[in-house]
């Protein structure tokens, strides 16, 4: 049964349509009770506005304005068209776990074969076994976000990734969320990597729509558990459809001398916000967070990151990029936090936005709040148009304005892009950006 979540003047949800929702969801007692106190939480404050300093730049309930129904089960014609997006989307030598329409799919995910001490399931058997342990962590997120209150209560599958103590991974992991419905409707993921201690992973995010897929919802969290004296690379490609919302959090966790390499390109979506909390919970750990918005049309995207230094010792890197054309706006937000014991941290945040039109329009709000005394710190931003010069430069030797222009993109974005250790998943992101490039008109 779908289920639209009603809104009242407020933009909140009524609870009788989570009451009827709730029936389609895993979990009974203990989750029950966490998705009750996650919809209370979400119904009270109702969908985000521009009033929440937080969400200052993304008013969802002037953008968004309601939330869409529960999806079904793709049907045998969206599940053909979703199998032919997972294999044009497909990387070779990647291991890919599929969500279609926020259903696991078994039949175009590889299960089989998997590396010594690599553990996957779903998140709804996680939620419908008695692992009180695993199921307290799937709840970890805070409710005093509404829009990650609201997924917490209305979850309905994902992937639960567990990598023992000593394993690196030769095979990057691949979660690909599938949009494939012909009538709108929201999508509700949950997923959560733990990363044992003195391991190593590769993780990639990609969102893609199917052919004839219409406008739809994607709320989404990933939770993650870095060990010990463990790495994970971590790569995120949003290509969603242009009529989509996609709002995204990340939760994610260090402990000592650990190291999570990060990277985010958005291209897609018609509305995105990435958010993500990053903890460090262990001395000696590092952090290297790069992104890049490539935005047209009338595009909305808006990345926030907190990074929180809480213990001594620990290095923080954050790199973004927009290139924002036509109409479109392009949001950055990033807050670092030196808490009082943090003594030694070096963190460093950068903020660039390349406007190609005079309607385009970028937002950066670097925040520092530094509460120990023994630190490095810093951050900046600048926003700005191509250069003239460099225009006429490439101009006079027989490049076309587009050609010009594209190479200048190109070496604007290069930097964030070149964080990516894997040959083979940064040349993924290069393909991304020269279909954006090739679009433009």
């Amino acid at each position: 049964m779908n289920v639209a979540l009603v809104k009242n003047e407020t933009g909140s949800a009524l609870s009788d349509s989570f009451a009827i929702a709730r029936d389609r969801l895993p979990g009974t007692g203990k989750v029950a009770a966490a998705r009750e106190a996650a919809f209370a939480a979400y119904a009270q404050a109702g969908l985000p506005h521009r009033r929440i300093e937080d969400w200052k730049y993304t008013d969802l309930r002037a953008l968004m304005r309601e939330v869409l129904p529960l999806a079904p089960a793709p049907d045998a014609a969206e599940f053909s068209r979703a199998a032919s997006a997972a294999k044009l989307h497909a990387i070779e030598g990647v291991r890919r776990l599929v969500l279609v329409d926020g259903v696991f799919a078994p039949k175009l995910s590889e299960l089989g074969g998997l590396e010594r001490g690599l553990g996957i399931r779903t998140l709804r058997e996680a939620l419908e076994t008695g692992d009180a342990a695993l199921q307290a962590l799937l709840f970890t997120p805070d409710n005093a976000n509404p829009m990650v209150a609201l997924n917490s209560a209305m979850m309905t599958d994902g992937v639960v990734i567990d990598v023992a103590d000593g394993v690196v991974l030769s095979q990057p992991l691949q979660i690909v969320h599938i949009a494939s419905g012909t009538v709108p409707a929201a999508m509700f993921t949950r997923s959560l990597l733990r990363l044992g201690k003195d391991a190593g992973a590769t993780l990639v995010e990609s969102y893609i729509a199917a052919d004839g897929a219409k406008a739809y919802q994607v709320h989404d969290s990933l939770i993650i558990s870095i060990g010990n004296n463990s790495r994970l690379d971590h790569v995120r490609l949003n290509e969603d459809g242009r009529d989509a919302f996609n709002i995204s959090s990340g939760v994610v966790s260090l402990g000592a001398h650990a190291h999570f390499n990060t990277f985010g390109m958005m291209s897609g979506a018609g509305v995105s916000r990435y958010q993500a909390t990053i903890a460090f919970a262990g001395e000696g750990s590092r952090v290297e967070t790069n992104g890049v918005n490539l935005l047209n049309g009338k595009q909305h995207a808006d990345t926030t990151l907190f990074m929180d230094h809480a213990v001594p010792h620990c290095d923080s890197r954050e790199i973004f990029r927009a290139v924002v054309d036509d109409r479109a706006h392009s949001v950055f937000q990033g807050r670092i936090i030196v808490r009082p014991h943090a003594q030694k941290t070096d963190a460093k945040m950068m903020t660039r936005a390349l406007l190609l039109s005079d309607d385009a329009e970028a937002d950066n709000k670097p925040e520092l709040e530094i509460f120990a005394d023994d630190v490095t710190c810093g951050h900046g931003a600048t926003t700005g148009a191509l250069d003239e010069s460099l225009l006429f430069y490439l101009r006079a030797r027989g490049l076309s304005e587009k050609e010009a222009q594209a190479l200048l993109i190109q070496a604007f974005v290069g930097e964030a892009i070149e964080s990516i250790v894997n040959d083979g998943l940064r040349e993924l992101a290069i393909a991304a950006a020269q279909r954006w490039l090739e679009a433009r008109g």
